[in-house]
């Protein structure tokens, strides 16, 4: 009962109606006091309680904001970005490479149609909040594969605890077919059921903003993230194209596309050496003696020059013998 006790008293509890009881007794004594001794004031009383009380609420307002501005903006509005990078992202995402090649190992059938920026998981974050929990469900062109391995781990309390990512299958406009990992960044489900209570004071103009600002915070957070990097795609899906049913597919294949390319312009073909074109056609059959002509030799003008080193033991100079005859 002790422990009880100490711990009711830890917890903050809420404002009774005291205040307000006290606040209407003084207001009655102080009304009845005016009319009482000077009640040709009356009015000028009046006046100046309206001006109070349209006064007060801005003050309250401005000092809200300050609040606001000096001690809770770096915690308040930043809590559900950085519990999503603690609590799931950092500790999946390091092993997401893993899990792919494990799937390609299992799935030898899809593995030639596995698209290159399917190695990074694609996090989609629509500005409304309104997440579906089928990816299918959005958009036609857009099938459930398969769910790549699943990943334990010992997480508060709760022992192989298990994580787990979907692989869709996204038709472009010819009907080909490409895998990607992708989901909904979950915290937006909070945002989104907030903004259905009406108890929360949460309206559809504060949603977005605060949508906003989670994709942000979230792309400041993994872009210092060494375990996080080159393994993820934030996807911002406006909602102003509702109207198009492949609205969702288009935004994934154009995401894709653009890693692809990233990837290609990182990591170009090798460069292959150019022989001249007379060579070929002038290239004597094997049969033949060799051509002594420089010009004709296989090898490239351009080549960069390379250094040869000699493995042998170097040799002592000869002295000079005399060779030449002379006649008198």
């Amino acid at each position: 009962m002790q422990c009880l006790r100490d711990q009711d008293a830890l917890i903050p509890q809420p404002r009774g109606s005291l205040p307000k009881v006290f606040a209407a007794v003084l207001a009655a004594i102080t009304i009845g006091g005016i009319v009482f001794l000077s009640p040709e004031r009356l009015f000028g009383w009046v006046a100046m309680v309206i001006l109070i009380l349209t006064l007060g609420p801005l003050l309250h307002g401005l000092c809200l904001l300050a609040e606001e501005m000096l001690y809770h903006l770096n915690t308040r509005y930043h809590g559900l970005a950085w519990s999503f990078y603690l609590g799931y992202l950092r500790l999946v995402l390091p092993h997401l490479e893993d899990s792919i090649a494990s799937f390609r190992a299992t799935h030898q059938a899809s593995y030639p149609f596995w698209g290159r920026g399917s190695r990074k998981l694609l996090i989609l974050i629509p500005l409304n909040a309104n997440i579906s929990h089928k990816l299918e469900d959005e958009d036609s062109n857009i099938h459930f594969y398969d769910n790549l391995p699943n990943k334990e781990i010992d997480r508060a309390g709760v022992r192989r605890r298990v994580y787990k990512h979907s692989v869709y299958r996204v038709l472009d406009e010819n009907g080909k077919a490409h895998e990607c990992v992708a989901e909904y960044a979950t915290p937006l489900l909070t945002l989104y059921h907030m903004s259905q209570e009406s108890s929360a004071g949460f309206g559809e103009p504060e949603r977005r903003q605060q949508v906003l600002l989670f994709y942000r915070t979230l792309q400041d957070i993994l872009e210092h993230s060494l375990e996080c990097r080159n393994r993820y795609k934030l996807v911002l899906l406006n909602d102003e194209h509702e109207d198009d049913p492949h609205f969702l597919s288009k935004a994934i294949l154009r995401h894709l596309q653009q890693q692809e390319k990233e990837e290609l312009c990182l990591n170009p073909p090798p460069r292959q050496e150019m022989v001249h074109p007379l060579a070929s056609a002038l290239t004597p059959p094997p049969s033949a003696p060799p051509i002594m002509d420089d010009w004709h030799h296989a090898e490239p003008m351009s080549r960069e020059p390379t250094l040869m080193f000699s493995l042998e033991k170097p040799q002592p100079l000869r002295e000079p013998v005399e060779n030449t005859d002379h006649y008198h």
